[in-house]
């Protein structure tokens, strides 16, 4: 990937999802339930702790070894344990499926729907969560397959949606701010 992403604040977080695909999909299996740039940074502490980020050698990691590392404090999620199993599933995945390398995931893709459809068949991606990444790797790297627009539907908007519209920390402050705007709707909706 030639784009630098600003997805943490952090640079040699950021710089391990510019370089890595599987990176930065891995970060996006771990944006739940914890705050953005915490998740994103997970995949440099795996590749600080356990010294790659390479789905190959995540695959076959002795499964203890890599949940000790996961969970070391500072953890890679609030739940280490059940993300360290997590990150191995999908780097098993990525080996199966795509020989490795988590781009093709995207790169392959023959249309904006194949994208989600891709992805979300992904472990821990949910049909939102799957746009979500869709529209990341569209905005950010420039992947727009046939029909991307209407595959991640509002995500693929201008505006501050998603971590796909975090490019600074000022767009994370609006991506935060749209975030509790949305949840205080649905908490007044449902009230």
């Amino acid at each position: 990937m030639a784009v630098t992403l600003h997805i943490t604040g952090e640079p040699e977080s950021d710089a391990v999802l510019s370089e890595h695909p599987f990176a930065l999909l891995a970060g996006m299996l771990l944006d739940q339930q914890f705050p953005m740039e915490r998740a994103f940074a997970g995949p440099w502490k795996v590749l600080d702790r356990f010294g790659s980020i390479d789905p190959r050698d995540i695959a076959v990691a002795d499964s203890v070894r890599f949940e000790e590392l996961c969970t070391t404090p500072p953890a890679i999620h609030r739940y280490g344990r059940a993300m360290a199993a997590r990150l191995q599933t999908l780097a098993q995945i990525v080996v199966d499926e795509y020989d490795g390398q988590a781009e093709r995931i995207w790169t392959e893709a023959a249309s904006g729907a194949d994208l989600v459809k891709r992805i979300e068949a992904l472990p821990g991606f949910g049909a939102q969560k799957a746009k979500i990444f869709a529209a990341l790797v569209g905005k950010q790297l420039g992947v727009k397959p046939r029909g991307w627009a209407t595959a991640v539907g509002d995500y693929g908007k201008a505006g501050y949606r998603s971590v796909a519209d975090v490019v600074d920390g000022e767009s994370l402050q609006k991506v935060r701010a749209h975030k509790k705007e949305m949840k205080a709707a649905a908490k007044k909706a449902g009230a």
